[in-house]
């Protein structure tokens, strides 16, 4: 990565959609949808929000608009949408079968063709969380193809983290807020009276759309006078792959499915969660598609082996989501399934907090509930 950094005034952001556009397929960037954020096709920077900020806690998620005096585009944090949803959607065609007259059955197999996309607005957190989806999708010996193409026509223009949400814990597990990596530019957004974007290349592609726009280089005392990214106030344990594995009958488990809904927001709206199904549908005039779409451990259908589901309970469901994203993922790969975004906190309807159950687990049973 170069250490040079250029400068990007807010009015010429939309020369910065522009070139995206062209070069891309499509270009995605957070837009405001039904009073939530989302990750969204865009075709110009009018499109992106403008003066909001997000409210988030366990169970509650609120857009907040301002008065229009602030001329701020990233001044919120993470919705609901991850990098997940573009490089493996929540449906996605594998095959069709048609019958014909003579009774041949014909087998069209979904095409892997590479889908070019730029994505503005991504956090260091699903940067991260990307990386670690490459590993589970990519490494080993039987590599995603359909994942491998999307993940390759992908160009990255990431924004540092300026308004963590409560629900945020990056910090305590060392994916964010600062931008390290995995993006082709990373975008700073200051006001200092007027907004502008301090702007950094990590790819050659990324310093290709730089030298495009003509930007000017920002001065070393210029950089001086940026301070360092709001930091969250969450924070998960550090110990917690041990402790969530430790005690699997300890008491906690018990509290925590009298309160959990198996509903499974928190495996969708996790940047990490990768489990699918095959779904198999048929016309009317007798067309059959195979498509593969997303689930989750939370489904008593997932576990369904011979006569019922391994997991029948939604205490053993809960506790198999959590001992794996926070335990024995280390075991498959070496690292941790969860990056801090707090999705999974934000989005339970009944505001369930990981951070907080990885703590109750850490107590002795008997004093635990």
């Amino acid at each position: 990565m170069s250490t040079t950094a250029w400068q990007l005034p807010a009015s010429h952001l939309d020369r910065l959609v522009d070139v995206l556009r062209r070069d891309a397929d499509e270009v995605i960037g957070p837009r405001v949808v039904d009073g939530v954020i989302r990750m969204r096709p865009v075709e110009c920077a009018d499109d992106l929000p403008v003066d909001v900020t997000d409210e988030q806690a366990g169970g509650r998620y609120r857009v907040v608009h301002g008065t229009g005096a602030s001329q701020l585009r990233f001044s919120y944090a993470v919705g609901p949408d991850s990098l997940k949803a573009v490089v493996q959607p929540p449906r996605a065609p594998v095959l069709t079968m048609q019958r014909s007259a003579d009774g041949a059955v014909a087998v069209n197999v979904q095409q892997r063709h590479v889908r070019r996309r730029a994505v503005i607005g991504v956090r260091s957190c699903d940067l991260v969380a990307l990386a670690r989806l490459d590993r589970t999708q990519l490494d080993g010996p039987y590599p995603d193809t359909h994942y491998a193409a999307a993940r390759a026509g992908l160009f990255l223009v990431a924004v540092e983290c300026t308004h963590p949400a409560a629900t945020c814990f990056c910090d305590s597990v060392g994916t964010g807020p600062a931008v390290e990596g995995g993006a082709d530019l990373v975008l700073t957004e200051i006001d200092d009276g007027s907004v502008w974007y301090l702007v950094r290349a990590f790819t050659g592609a990324g310093r290709g759309v730089v030298d495009e726009l003509g930007l000017d280089e920002v001065s070393p005392v210029m950089r001086e006078h940026i301070g360092d990214p709001n930091r969250p106030r969450r924070s998960l344990r550090p110990d917690a792959a041990a402790v969530v594995v430790a005690d699997l009958a300890h008491r906690r488990w018990d509290d925590v499915a009298d309160r959990c809904l198996t509903c499974g927001n928190c495996t969708a709206v996790c940047p990490t969660c990768f489990c699918t199904a095959i779904d198999d549908r048929v016309d009317l005039d007798g067309t059959a598609h195979r498509d593969r779409v997303w689930d989750t451990c939370f489904s008593g259908e997932y576990s369904h082996v011979g006569p019922g589901p391994v997991r029948s309970s939604p205490m053993s469901r809960y506790r198999q989501w959590l001992t794996h994203k926070l335990g024995t993922w280390h075991d498959q790969f070496g690292e941790s399934g969860c990056v801090g975004c707090g999705r999974c906190i934000t989005w339970c309807p009944v505001g369930i907090d990981l951070t907080v159950e990885a703590d109750a687990l850490a107590e002795p049973s008997g004093g635990a509930g």
